[in-house]
């Protein structure tokens, strides 16, 4: 039988991190260890999607009751059935392919059958603020390539302006996290296009993703909170352009794999993102980066610490992880 360990962590912040909807100042994650009866041990790390009510509490508790029916055997496409999309099924899912790797000696990607893995370069995220703040972050952020920027219903033109202003040559995504009307989105895409953004993250709410039919788009757009699991594409088809895959989200690295392959059949382009964590939880999110035009998995650089044995970063280039943190 496979032993399973939780325990729930909680990774402080640089400073506080502001989105449209919430600002965090630490990240709780549920840290999850199976071990077999020889002791080899794979882990993984989940934040759960906080805007759907997961903690680290409900994601053990729902990993608790499937203890009796871990076996030796258990694969990924089982957890399928046995758990919803969502931070529970991330953890146990992405543990057990580590634990597989760690039993075998091949790696995930190969195991995967992918391709061998290359370094890939992550977008950096500026949160919420006020100018001077966001003028700050900007310049601090200079070395990175790509930047992500957070904008609300009140706070957007201006804070591209900002960023454009102390970083003229960064490619720009800006992501409104749900906080924009049908309205509003029609007013400032064709101003954002001039600006030079290149990407739109979930600009309008979850059930509101009708309000795009036949929507003329200078900028093409990511569904991020609108995109779950396979399930989920149909709705998203002639409306996005992009889905925002997060292992968190579709419920782990097999559900993931899926998901992109089935994306990448309708038309829709790829982007992986994380809801902040440690290298940890970056790690098997980095296999499916590989295949995606953007990159989000930055989450240790908004944070005080990490692993022992972190991803390296260098300018917004993140190399494979070492099998001694993940797969």
């Amino acid at each position: 039988m496979i032993r399973c360990q939780t325990r729930t962590e909680s990774w402080a912040l640089h400073e506080p991190f502001e989105i449209a909807r919430e600002t965090i100042t630490d990240q709780a994650v549920l840290l999850l260890t199976l071990t077999d009866a020889a002791g080899h041990s794979g882990q993984a790390e989940a934040a759960g999607v906080d805007y759907d009510g997961e903690t680290p509490a409900r994601m053990a508790a729902q990993i608790a009751a499937l203890l009796p029916r871990l076996h030796d055997g258990l694969g990924g496409t089982e957890l399928l059935d046995w758990l919803p999309a969502g931070g529970a099924r991330n953890a146990l899912d992405c543990a057990l392919w580590d634990l597989r790797a760690k039993q075998s000696g091949t790696p995930v990607w190969q195991a995967a059958g992918l391709p061998a893995l290359q370094p890939v370069t992550t977008a950096f995220t500026i949160g919420l603020g006020d100018e001077a703040t966001t003028r700050r972050k900007a310049r601090a952020a200079r070395h990175y390539p790509l930047l992500k920027l957070k904008v609300d219903a009140q706070r957007h033109l201006d804070v591209v302006r900002w960023v454009r202003e102390e970083h003229p040559g960064a490619r720009l995504v800006v992501d409104a996290n749900q906080a924009w009307s049908p309205a509003l989105l029609r007013e400032l895409l064709p101003q954002l296009a001039e600006m030079g953004v290149e990407l739109v993250e979930q600009p309008l709410a979850r059930g509101l993703d009708a309000a795009l039919d036949g929507l003329q788009l200078p900028i093409p757009l990511a569904a991020d909170e609108s995109c779950t699991d396979r399930a989920s594409l149909p709705a998203l088809v002639g409306r996005y352009q992009f889905v925002n895959i997060k292992l968190d989200k579709c419920g782990g690295l097999t559900e993931a794999l899926a998901l992109a392959a089935e994306a990448r059949r309708l038309g829709l382009g790829l982007m992986v993102g994380n809801m902040c964590g440690s290298s940890l939880a970056m790690a098997p999110a980095f296999l499916l980066a590989q295949s995606c035009s953007y990159v989000d998995l930055d989450g240790p650089l908004l944070q005080q610490q990490d692993r022992a044995v972190p991803l390296q970063y260098d300018r917004g280039v993140i190399q494979p992880p070492s099998p001694a943190l993940w797969g």
